[in-house]
């Protein structure tokens, strides 16, 4: 039986809403890109992101709180960036990017990341501020 080689194919087409709402966060966030892209290829914990860990590895511009650190993760996690690590005993402390999480930073790897304007942080506030807790 042989096998069909489809080019680059697309698993998941998300409306155009929900593409620009997690770039709008993304950008917003206090993390650079290096650490979406590590996170491509393997889980990243949460240890390796916050304090001063995080500088050091390029994963952050300046030191952020465990706490902190978790509630933006948690975030992009309620946007659909990304997902919580799991391994046999449940889950674990690491992160990595969901499907949409793929498309959104292979989208900003072939352009410059564009700095956040005022209404892209206002609207991601807003959005932030208003979700829904289901």
């Amino acid at each position: 039986m042989s096998s069909v080689d489809l080019p680059n194919p697309k698993a998941f087409v998300y409306p155009r809403s929900t593409v620009e709402r997690a770039e709008r966060s993304l950008i917003c966030s206090p993390f650079n890109l290096s650490l979406f892209t590590a996170m491509k290829t393997r889980s990243i914990t949460l240890g390796a992101i916050a304090t001063e860990k995080g500088v050091q590895q390029g994963y952050t511009q300046r030191p952020l709180s465990e706490l902190a650190c978790d509630n933006i993760l948690g975030w992009l996690i309620e946007v659909g960036l990304l997902r919580r690590e799991v391994d046999g005993q449940g889950i674990t402390d690491g992160y990595r990017l969901t499907p949409l999480g793929y498309q959104v930073i292979e989208k900003l790897q072939t352009k410059d990341r564009r700095t956040p304007s005022w209404s892209d942080r206002f609207n991601d506030a807003i959005t932030r501020w208003l979700r829904l807790p289901f």
